[in-house]
């Protein structure tokens, strides 16, 4: 799945520009190169531990990060993503059958923010349903393969965003409602400001709905075989998860929540939980995706997806 964080509003984004225009720039090429697996995957000499990590070092991660591996990311699950499917995990539940943004009708001519969208395939989904979706992510080379898909396909280009979801660029109440799929959540340091700030582009009423790797996972290592459903960590230690390299620069930043931390997050950010739904592992499904597998599929939960609504 895809994040999307950026830098505070007080730290410059060097080499990025500060939106993404797709008329203004070249069509990028198809993915290429090595398929890789999902998550981390440490550079050459990077270290990985745990340790704190704060706002802006871990918003400067994830940008570089999915910068350097959006190619590798589309060319390995492109084809389980699809240019328009709305999957909400690697279990492969579809936003078609769960409705978990409501029913069709609740959709049709709804303004729709899909948060850390990677090629903003879920975007495509919602557009071919009436919905207007904007896609957010702080990758613009994520970006770039949604302009690549659109243009593919000899359709509008979905209206895509680079931006922090932490410090949402638009104005109080614009939207109906929000989504992510695997998107900002989980590598935001700050997620209580994250909600507030979903919180306040939407307009009384509106969903907001996003999937997060299971909190339970935080316990055990990510491997899909067997050393995988052996925990051998603390479910309450918080510390993040942190790729550096020889500088010590962060190049890779995840953060834990427990459960309860997630629902407080929402609850005090002025939002009513209406579900949390812990994904079964499908019989037929058999394919891996990094750490998720039908072995450990079978013995603990992969995904947590939060089903909440704005309060007037």
């Amino acid at each position: 799945m895809t994040h999307s964080t950026a830098p505070g509003p007080d730290e410059p984004r060097d080499d990025e520009p500060g939106g993404y225009d797709p008329s203004a720039y070249d069509v990028p090429s198809a993915p290429r190169g090595e398929a890789r697996e999902d998550g981390p995957d440490e550079e050459d000499g990077d270290e990985a531990l745990r340790r704190e990590a704060g706002e802006r070092e871990s918003s400067r991660a994830s940008r570089h990060w999915w910068d350097r591996n959006a190619d590798d990311y589309q060319d390995e699950h492109g084809e389980f993503l699809g240019d328009d499917r709305f999957t909400w995990c690697p279990e492969g539940v579809d936003e078609a059958e769960v409705r978990l943004l409501g029913e069709p009708a609740a959709l049709e001519g709804a303004d729709v923010l899909e948060i850390g969208s990677g090629a903003a395939q879920c975007s495509r989904w919602l557009a071919a349903r009436g919905a207007r979706p904007v896609a957010l992510d702080i990758s613009y080379r994520q970006l770039q393969h949604s302009r690549r898909i659109d243009l593919g396909r000899g359709l509008a280009p979905v209206a895509v965003v680079q931006a922090d979801a932490a410090v949402l660029p638009f104005a109080d109440g614009s939207f109906d409602h929000a989504c992510s799929a695997y998107g900002a959540v989980p590598f935001s340091a700050d997620t209580a400001r994250l909600m507030r700030e979903v919180h306040r582009v939407l307009r009384p009423g509106g969903r907001w709905v996003f999937s997060v790797t299971h909190p339970i996972r935080w316990a055990f290592p990510d491997e899909p075989g067997v050393e995988g459903l052996t925990a051998t960590s603390s479910y309450f230690d918080r510390t993040p998860y942190v790729e550096q390299d020889e500088q010590g620069t962060a190049t890779y930043v995840e953060h834990h929540r427990t459960l309860g931390d997630r629902v407080r997050e929402l609850v005090a950010a002025g939002f009513t939980l209406l579900d949390l739904v812990e994904p079964e592992w499908p019989e037929e499904l058999a394919q891996e995706w990094g750490g998720w597998s039908p072995l450990r599929g079978r013995h603990i939960p992969g995904t947590a997806i939060f089903v909440a609504r704005r309060n007037g």
